[in-house]
């Protein structure tokens, strides 16, 4: 396959050239004297390192923890349709047995899997947290840090855990990060109350990312500097979930600003209702409402993830930050592949690397989404 004519972003600048893909990898830029009956035409088209999101509930109807099998790969569908080539489903806090019967559901779909975006691995958003800073978590599901049952989740995906947010007071919670670590698990602080210091140690044990910063945590104070003081001075990966409600832009630049754009990650959140009209759907095992594309919980005052997709991602990092496309994507791609660890096959179009691909237009419209050199979503005719 060849893609011609594009604006290319390669090595941090955005170029006007082609691109080979050959057994699904990026071959070369340079394709002088190379015949390839696929062709694909991107003048005038932004051509970008596919998006990776890290954090997802679900969209276009599909709730992950209510999914079944041919609902979670209709929606790997929906998301290649917003350029995203790779993604973790996000568990919301639930019962032990519907957690392991649900990353067990999510482990048998990674090995057949054949179209849309990419299960990369599976992310659980619990259910080691706070009571007190829960958001949209059932409280009564919450529970103490647990090796064994961590363990038992781990079995059941078939070792597809990928990463797991924890709060840093969660009982427990020093050695089930040590242990999660051993394993290569990545995990996140989050849905937390925890002191400064607390969270300072959950990092030294090998915690590396902190979950939708800002965002379901206690805030900062000049004599408590709690999560986010330890977030912004350590070197750990903070999530940002750009959608316009849940931060301001002047919080997305000043976190920028501070951690260095290499350490944001931005992410959707996003829940079944992304891509639906406003009204009533589900969370996990709460009723979510949205009203003008603000998510939140009929029983209570917390926000209930997004209705953000990764184009509309890119769009916005862009309007908040004033920064150029090629800066920016690095929040949606090589970011949280090298958080995940495999950004030695994606989050960038290196020559070698796997061909995941998005091809949008001055808009930010997605035109063709590759993943490993296939094209799984083309909007080109429509």
């Amino acid at each position: 396959m060849i893609i011609k004519n594009g604006n290319v972003l390669v090595k941090g600048k955005i170029s006007l050239t082609d691109i080979l893909i050959e057994d699904g990898k990026i071959k070369d830029y340079d394709v002088k004297g190379v015949n390839d009956n696929k062709v694909i035409d991107a003048k005038g088209m932004y051509v970008l390192p596919g998006f990776i999101d890290v954090h997802t509930h679900g969209g276009n109807g599909i709730d992950i923890n209510l999914a079944d099998k041919e609902e979670l790969k209709e929606l790997s569908v929906f998301f290649a349709s917003t350029g995203v080539t790779g993604y973790l489903p996000t568990l919301l806090t639930d019962t032990h047995e519907k957690t392991c019967e649900v990353v067990k559901m999510i482990g048998n779909v990674m090995k057949e899997q054949e179209n849309g975006s990419k299960i990369l691995g599976i992310h659980l958003e619990g259910p080691f947290l706070s009571h007190e800073f829960k958001g949209a978590m059932p409280d009564e599901l919450i529970v103490n840090s647990s090796i064994e049952k961590f363990m038992e989740y781990e079995k059941k995906s078939n070792d597809n855990i990928k990463t797991i947010t924890v709060a840093a007071e969660n009982p427990g919670v020093l050695e089930l990060i040590k242990y999660a670590v051993s394993k290569e698990v990545v995990v996140s602080l989050g849905h937390t109350g925890a002191t400064y210091e607390d969270c300072m140690m959950c990092i030294e044990e090998g915690a590396n990312r902190i979950t939708h910063t800002f965002n379901g945590m206690r805030q900062l104070h000049q004599h408590y500097p709690s999560i986010l003081g330890a977030a912004l001075e350590s070197d750990v990966y903070c999530e940002a979930i750009v959608d316009g409600f849940h931060l301001h832009p002047a919080i997305v630049r000043l976190m920028i600003k501070t951690k260095g754009i290499d350490k944001v990650i931005g992410i959707t959140d996003s829940v079944m209702a992304t891509g639906l009209p406003d009204g009533k759907y589900k969370l996990g095992v709460n009723d979510i409402i949205v009203v003008d594309g603000d998510a939140s919980l009929v029983h209570g005052d917390s926000r209930a993830g997004s209705t953000l997709t990764m184009n509309k991602a890119l769009k916005n990092l862009i309007e908040f930050t004033r920064l150029p496309i090629e800066e920016c994507i690095k929040m949606i791609s090589i970011n949280p592949a090298k958080m995940l660890n495999i950004d030695n096959d994606k989050g960038s179009l290196d020559i070698d690397k796997d061909a995941d691909i998005v091809i949008m237009d001055k808009n930010y419209n997605v035109i063709s989404t590759i993943v490993e050199g296939k094209v799984i979503y083309n909007n080109s005719e429509k």
